[in-house]
């Protein structure tokens, strides 16, 4: 047993457990439940239906945690509805997309009441009737309207409740707590500091700016309905990331992972290290099982998504009201609301904004190489006795380019393979899509990063009009290189032979000598601060068109944080965030130009997934029994 879970058990263990009078218990011990896991279902699904508690337990039914005596946590949040809710997801949507997620995007808007604490699964329903009690009671003392501040600091910003009207909270707050406490066995703390509604936490200073005006865009006046609702989560997952898939995956192997599209699954970082390149171990939230999964089919969801919604009060000063079960659509807790449409003032400020944008640095890394697919030996697999090349799979090129030296210096400068190909010019046509325009092209020495330059061009349809300019700074990590010596690349003259479309005429600051092989972290973080800046001072400012780098998995982080004024991370933790970033993953930053700064947004397309196709053999699978 981990470490963590024994505290967890040592927890629980010596406390009194009560019977539960629960009219949905019932039904499930007669289908033959376990009375303790029957309870854990119904708390694990807000205690609403007998349906959603078998669901859970059939869904669990390989959980290897589903006898653990471990309860759930649980919290008193004040939320808002109506107007002034939607505003508030307006809000978070945009400073999301403006200045990227911080970390009060992991949870809805909220005013938090008592903080989280835990209870048995079988006195929750105690804390439900608490919860009425004690609305009732502050119903008519309840503040027709709630008074909001706007409050900024370089790492906060949200709105302060007046001082009289938080009294009312505190004291609902303090009630509720007490009881609880006394009638629930429950060890609960009301929230005395300074109420408040956070609009955005643990941001860059940089962002401040951008992040107030977008606030001044809520009018905290707006008309709004308050409801005290109490939420649960797993108490053993709390310090994890939590990951949504994006499409069902299922085993090849006993040691994955079977998920289905929508699927929110517990990922610790700190248990990573037995994992291979593009997968992580997590945990289902749907079935409870633990497995490998494959990254790309993931993306990343908000702490809440997780969460599970019991009981509301909702307060109304014309009538008492206690909504036991969600008859009205629930609000997501996640921060983001689909089909919200924005305020007119939030349209204009992003009209300003927009209007000061100049240029735009999209930094990409290439497609899928050869020695990905087919391993460090994968020269030796498409070379005949004689050194000629042939085509040993559909997914390599049907030919290699030139090059005067050996054909064997490819084994440390791969070429794309032809799904690598393919992924180019897809994200290229994307871009046409999306009108965007490049007005300049940079890309690394390596020829996957070439071949990626010019196939997103092909793409684009604009491979007879911008031209490559190869730029040997913008190689990646050299501590990285296998050989511990950096490659021979091709000379412009052999791409150039080659069809590739190279900008002739253009000189580097940093030539192909200046590459030491095996730098420090430092060094390369230096080297790519200094190469970006080089970059952008080389095109002119004049216009909005898109400065395209190709680089590699290791350039998107520091190329984007110096130009954007970020500090550069730190080097424990950067070859597992590089292995996070797939083929044509990219990054995009755009000018401000009156605070003459950059910014990352989102970029202008989405990335492309797809799934592992593995070699096949027709007789060894076909024909032998």
């Amino acid at each position: 047993m981990a470490v963590a879970e024994a505290q967890l058990y040592a927890k629980v263990s010596n406390k009194h457990r009560g019977r539960s009078t629960s009219a949905l218990l019932e039904p499930l011990l007669a289908k033959g439940f376990p009375a303790h896991t029957a309870q854990k279902a119904l708390v694990a699904t807000g205690q609403k239906t007998i349906e959603d508690a078998a669901k859970w337990l059939h869904s669990h039914c390989n959980d290897p945690s589903l006898d653990d005596p471990i309860p759930q946590e649980y919290a008193l949040y004040l939320c808002p509805r109506g107007r002034l809710h939607s505003r508030l997801q307006d809000f978070w949507r945009e400073s999301k997309r403006q200045c990227g997620k911080n970390r009060a995007h992991e949870v809805f808007p909220h005013v938090t009441l008592c903080d989280f604490f835990t209870c048995e699964d079988q006195k929750v329903e105690l804390l439900y009737d608490i919860l009425k009690r004690v609305g009732d009671r502050f119903s008519q003392s309840f503040p027709p309207s709630i008074s909001l501040t706007l409050h900024a600091s370089p790492s906060y910003l949200g709105f302060f409740i007046d001082d009289s009207q938080a009294n009312v909270l505190k004291e609902f707050a303090v009630a509720f707590s007490s009881e609880a406490s006394a009638l629930a066995d429950c060890h609960v703390k009301p929230s005395l500091k300074q109420f408040h509604l956070t609009l955005a936490h643990r941001f860059y200073p940089h962002h401040q700016k951008t992040l107030e005006q977008l606030a001044k865009c809520i009018n905290p006046g707006e008309p709004c309905q308050w409801v005290a609702a109490l939420y649960s989560r797993d108490m053993r997952f709390v310090h994890y990331q939590r990951l949504r898939a994006l499409f069902q995956y299922k085993p090849q192997n006993i040691d994955e992972l079977m998920i289905n599209a929508g699927d929110l699954i517990y990922v610790d970082p700190r248990q990573q290290s037995d994992a291979s390149e593009g997968w992580v171990i997590g945990t289902s939230h749907r079935t409870g099982c633990r497995g490998f999964l494959p990254e790309n089919y993931t993306e990343k969801a908000h702490e809440s998504d997780t969460w599970v919604k019991h009981r509301e009060y909702v307060f109304d000063t014309a009538s008492r009201s206690f909504t036991k079960t969600e008859k009205e659509p629930n609000v997501k807790p996640n921060g983001e609301a689909p089909n919200l449409s924005m305020s007119r003032s939030v349209t204009n400020v992003l009209s300003l904004q927009n209007a000061a944008l100049r240029r735009g640095v999209l930094v990409m890394r290439h497609g899928e190489r050869l020695d990905q697919v087919f391993g460090k030996s994968w020269l030796q697999q498409c070379l005949t006795a004689d050194g000629k090349y042939y085509r040993a799979d559909l997914n390599f090129p049907s030919s290699l380019p030139r090059k005067k030296d050996s054909m064997k210096e490819f084994e440390c400068d791969p070429p794309l393979s032809c799904c690598g190909i393919f992924q180019s010019r897809l994200i290229g046509e994307a871009l046409l899509d999306q009108e965007v325009t490049v007005s300049y092209v940079y890309s690394s020495p390596a020829l996957r990063c070439v071949q990626t330059a010019q196939h997103v061009l092909q793409g684009l349809k604009l491979n007879q009009k911008v031209r490559i300019r190869v730029e040997p700074g913008l190689f990646e990590w050299t501590k990285w290189e296998a050989s511990k010596a950096i490659p021979n690349f091709m000379t412009v003259a052999e791409l150039v032979e080659a069809s590739y479309n190279i900008d002739t005429s253009y000189r580097s600051n940093f030539p192909l000598s200046s590459l030491v092989p095996s730098e420090s972290y430092e060094d390369y973080v230096s080297r790519s601060s200094a190469v970006i800046k080089q970059i952008i001072s080389a095109c002119p400012s004049k216009g909005r068109g898109v400065i395209l780098v190709v680089g590699h998995g290791s350039s998107l982080a520091p190329l984007a944080r110096a130009l954007t004024g970020l500090p550069s991370r730190d080097s424990g933790d950067f070859a597992q965030m590089v292995r996070k970033i797939p083929s044509l993953g990219m990054c995009f930053c755009e000018e401000q130009k009156e605070e003459n700064k950059w910014q990352m947004v989102n970029p202008p397309v989405k990335t492309l997934t797809h799934g592992a196709n593995a070699a096949f053999n027709w007789r060894n699978t076909i024909m032998e029994d």
